[in-house]
């Protein structure tokens, strides 16, 4: 778990750097993600460490915390309400500090569990180290929103590996979710990665595949960008299909953006590495 929890950690404190950058003006603009501004996204991810801390520490306070929050949400109130009212009397700086304490103790209690200890979670529990990823993938998705606004480009890290797995292994997520038929057999996926590395997922095989940038292919399963705004390589109808409607994260379907939606124009400005 220590090296899964250290990237986790990595992944925080890449984000938190840039949040440190952010001008006032900058912490209130929306961005391309549903019109969240940086301060949304920062509350978003601190709620749910905080929740997250509490299911690695105390499932019965979990549990409890759960229930509550299932009430406010059969009221037909949204998550992002929940979050503005719960650290709305926190300017950016301050939720940013306070974000802080909750990211660092919960990266610190997952690397405490064995990794195949079982978490209570909102559905099925998980192990702790699909936990942590799941909560890398969570930050690396809403940190790129942040990324975008401010157009600083971001350097590519080994730490893809882990949000390029949890895209490779929920191909059939995507299509459940949606109630719809699994094609198979599922596609081959060959991602050139940081370091000349190159990862691979499933069977080779010519015309049903996925290749490219890792990144890229983390952008499209994330919903950050519309596989037509990358430069991907999809052959075959089940690969297509997919990468279409690719969605990695839990929660109902989920519509990717548009084409040219999320297209980000960089400043010439020094990128920010992991």
């Amino acid at each position: 778990m220590k090296d899964v929890c250290a990237d986790l950690l990595e992944e925080y404190n890449e984000l938190a750097a840039l949040a440190e950058k952010l001008t006032p003006e900058q912490w209130h603009a929306k961005t391309a993600f549903f019109g969240w501004t940086p301060w949304d996204e920062i509350a978003h991810l601190c709620f749910f460490d905080e929740t997250g801390l509490l299911a690695a520490t105390d499932a019965d306070a979990f549990a409890a915390n759960t229930r509550a929050l299932m009430t406010e949400l059969g009221k037909g109130r949204e998550i992002s309400a929940i979050t503005r009212e719960k650290y709305g009397a926190m300017d950016g700086t301050r939720l940013l500090v306070y974000w802080r304490t909750r990211f660092e103790a919960l990266s610190n209690a997952l690397a405490r569990l064995d990794s195949k200890a079982r978490l209570p979670w909102y559905g099925p529990t998980m192990s702790a180290r699909s936990f942590a990823t799941a909560r890398m993938m969570e930050t690396w998705a809403h940190g790129q929103d942040v990324f975008d606004i401010v157009r600083v480009p971001r350097q590519p890290s080994r730490r893809l590996k882990h949000i390029a797995h949890i895209g490779a292994t929920t191909y059939g997520w995507t299509f459940v979710n949606r109630k719809l038929p699994v094609p198979e057999p599922a596609p081959y996926i060959e991602l050139s990665a940081p370091g000349n590395e190159t990862w691979t997922w499933n069977e080779p095989a010519a015309d049903n595949a996925v290749r490219g940038k890792a990144e890229e292919f983390c952008l499209v399963v994330t919903q950050r960008r519309n596989i037509a705004d990358t430069q991907l390589q999809v052959t075959g109808v089940p690969a297509t299909y997919w990468m279409s409607i690719a969605q990695c994260f839990a929660g109902p379907p989920a519509t990717p953006p548009d084409p040219g939606v999320r297209v980000v124009q960089y400043d010439d400005a020094a990128s920010i590495s992991g």
